[in-house]
């Protein structure tokens, strides 16, 4: 609990901040405060997870204090328009720490060692310090760009033939994260929505996989066959994660491409949508598996406690059913 607490302070310090020194320091917070909560068990894939994770983190916290250090020294000892190197050395930086393309490697197998309440962690909260941060140099719109179609690119086509339902997370973590940041270029409170939002399908879908013991794609199946509820359940969240309407995750997502198309990116908002429909045909793949295939063996057993909890926590997701619908006749 006192690490838990260390890691909301760590966070809140980095986005409140008035200079850079302070939002670097509170980032540290972060770190050393995460660490032992991801050594939480005496596994060994754990502490493999959690060196990569803190090697990584290091690094790019090593450039963020590089970059901060440059731009302060830049009108003594460098031309002045190196300034714009040290905005995107640093901009790589944040990007790296919250896992987006390129910088994208060690986050699916940070993601494949870790229990389901770390990857909760890992796949909403400590993005959030990094896209706050982001979200003060937005003057670089082409470099941020790349970066949006990069990550659209590669969540596709790398999650694709994933069997590991937290390699999936992670790729969808990815695409969505080329997402919100297409999201910051036009309007900030469409950022904040698509957040909660994605944090909210998210939480969902890995309590469901915590309660049910479940890391992989077969294993998914046999859950499935034991409780028709918890297949309605996943196949609502799964559709909402991927985007496709009249799911609450098609909401932000449609605002983004409006804002989008009205500000003149035609040709990125239209890059999103092909490639975010590779990530969506890997959903629905498996959502209509978990439909046909009929298994008789059932591993795992389940209790009204269980779907008690389930239902509380998906209520957000069932209801916006019917919310996310009438939202559109007032935007």
């Amino acid at each position: 609990m006192l690490f838990f607490m260390a890691l909301i302070i760590g966070t809140m310090i980095s986005i409140s901040s008035y200079s850079w020194f302070a939002m670097w320091i509170g980032l540290e917070i972060n770190l050393l405060s995460i660490i032992p909560l991801f050594k939480s068990s005496n596994n060994s894939f754990p502490t493999e997870s959690t060196i990569k994770y803190f090697i990584t983190q290091v690094l790019a916290s090593t450039v963020i204090l590089f970059a901060i250090i440059m731009s302060m020294n830049l009108n003594e000892f460098i031309p002045q328009n190196s300034n714009y190197w040290m905005m995107i050395m640093m901009n790589s930086a944040f990007l790296t720490k919250m896992g987006a393309a390129p910088f994208h490697t060690w986050f699916p197998e940070v993601a494949e060692g870790l229990n389901w309440m770390n990857n909760l962690l890992l796949l909403t909260w400590q993005k959030l310090a990094p896209m706050i941060l982001i979200m003060y140099n937005l003057e670089m719109t082409l470099f941020l760009s790349i970066i949006i179609i990069l990550c659209s690119i590669i969540s596709g086509i790398l999650g694709f033939n994933q069997v590991s339902l937290r390699k999936i997370m992670a790729y969808s973590s990815i695409n969505h994260i080329g997402w919100m940041l297409a999201s910051m270029l036009n309007f900030k409170m469409i950022w904040i929505l698509y957040f909660m939002v994605y944090s909210v399908i998210t939480m969902n879908i890995i309590l469901m996989f915590y309660l049910l013991n479940t890391f992989f794609i077969p294993q998914l199946f046999l859950t499935m066959n034991s409780n028709k509820l918890i297949k309605m359940l996943f196949i609502f969240n799964f559709f909402s994660l991927g985007g496709l309407p009249p799911f609450l995750g098609f909401l932000p997502k449609w605002l983004t491409i409006n804002f989008l198309i009205e500000n003149g990116f035609n040709a990125l908002s239209l890059i999103l949508i092909l490639f975010t429909l590779i990530t969506l045909y890997f959903y629905i793949r498996i959502t209509i598996s978990t439909l046909t295939i009929y298994v008789k063996e059932t591993i795992i057993s389940t209790n009204k406690i269980k779907n008690f909890i389930l239902i509380s926590f998906n209520a957000i997701t069932l209801s916006s059913i019917i919310l996310s619908t009438n939202l559109f006749n007032f935007l």
